[in-house]
């Protein structure tokens, strides 16, 4: 056992995680290659990669760097910016999941599909969003007050 956790760096039960996430990934991509759309997953997917890598990531690495650097001004304490990134990105994040519905741009799909409109997702987004800040900020005052 020793000279197999010296040789691969792990032990045997990472080894077998590994090859069963790596099986599981193959599945995955034989379903999508023998689906309808390869080609047109490919592109979405390259797409994807362009627009985080060259629009968004610049953008909020500004924004953090911004917020940061005004934090750092206003002399606010050490790991202060953690309590405005995480609702950011779960913000960020479930705009970018939810994106259709709550820009309504689904909507004849979504009324054929459900039988409803989609006129309450974006006020229920914001909403999460403000509870999402708001607990932050919360949380924020009472680990400030210990």
């Amino acid at each position: 056992m020793k000279g197999f956790r010296a040789a691969y760096g792990a032990s045997p039960l990472h080894l077998l995680a590994l090859l069963g996430c790596l099986a599981l990934s193959g599945s995955a991509v034989l379903r999508v290659l023998d689906g309808p759309a390869p080609v047109r997953i490919a592109v979405w997917f390259l797409g994807a990669v362009v627009a985080h890598d060259v629009v968004l990531y610049p953008l909020y690495a500004l924004a953090d760097r911004s917020l940061s650097g005004a934090l750092r001004r206003r002399r606010a304490a050490p790991g202060s910016v953690n309590w405005v990134r995480i609702p950011a990105l779960l913000s960020g994040l479930l705009l970018l999941v939810f994106w259709p519905v709550v820009t309504q741009h689904s909507e004849p799909a979504f009324r054929t599909a459900s039988g409803l409109d989609q006129d309450v997702y974006l006020a229920r987004f914001l909403l999460i969003v403000a509870a999402l800040f708001g607990g932050s900020a919360l949380l924020f005052a009472v680990s400030r007050r210990r």
